[in-house]
């Protein structure tokens, strides 16, 4: 059965709302998997990549197509999940049949029934780095805009990616990272957003909100609502 679509302002007040006290980390991913779905235009399935000192591995998928490209990125080395998440950019394959970069890969995701992909690379930390991807049926299924709404999206998933991540690794540093959380949503949002804009850390996020602020004389959080505003509000307004 297909999801209903959802609004994009709805789906990042779903991320925002997250409790890692009261789910594991494939209970994150698996959100940030499914609102992806629901929201990006164009979405067959999605999945999320993560790179560890083990290697890569899917934490969270919407589907068996998914899978399957996945599956074989992992066991070639090669790919553009891969590529994305070890460069941290966007990688748009706007058609898989005449796709040539990652020999084989063409001919295992026809097979899966995606004809275009799309995978955004995601700021996490230190060792860990990773992917959110998104594959249509349809050849060309993802225009500008999408693109737009991805890897904005890939930034406010990269927020709930790395807390999840700390929280499972050092369940300490997490309960005082959630705290910071609730008092401060509005900034972790705009810096979530930073990160999608600007394929950067969230330290560098900080420190771009931060001189904003201060050259603007304004407190940091008013700078970051104003922000979350334009970011939540329905492309072409």
């Amino acid at each position: 059965m297909t999801p209903e679509p959802m609004d994009p302002t709805a789906a990042f007040r779903e991320l925002g709302r997250i409790n890692l006290g009261e789910t594991d980390l494939e209970g994150v991913l698996a959100t940030v998997a499914d609102l992806a779905k629901r929201t990006i235009p164009g979405a067959f399935e999605v999945s999320v990549t993560l790179i560890r000192d083990r290697g890569p591995h899917t934490v969270a998928s919407t589907g068996e197509a998914a899978d399957r490209v996945d599956k074989w990125q992992y066991e070639n080395g090669s790919g553009p999940c891969l590529d994305a998440s070890r460069q941290r950019t966007t990688l748009l394959v706007d058609d898989v049949a005449t796709e040539r970069r990652w020999p084989g890969w063409q001919t295992n995701t026809i097979e899966a029934g995606v004809g275009s992909t799309l995978s955004v690379g995601l700021p996490i930390r230190e060792r860990v780095s990773g992917a959110l991807n998104i594959y249509a049926e349809p050849a060309g299924a993802f225009d500008e805009d999408a693109v737009v709404l991805a890897e904005t999206f890939a930034g406010y998933a990269a927020v709930a990616l790395a807390n999840a991540h700390l929280y499972n690794t050092t369940m300490v540093l997490a309960q005082h990272m959630q705290t910071a959380m609730e008092s401060r949503a509005v900034i972790e949002q705009a810096k979530g957003i930073i990160m999608g804009q600007r394929r950067c850390g969230p330290d560098e996020a900080f420190g771009i909100l931060s001189r904003a602020s201060q050259e603007s004389n304004r407190k940091l959080r008013e700078v970051a609502a104003d922000l979350v505003e334009r970011a939540q509000r329905p492309i072409g307004q």
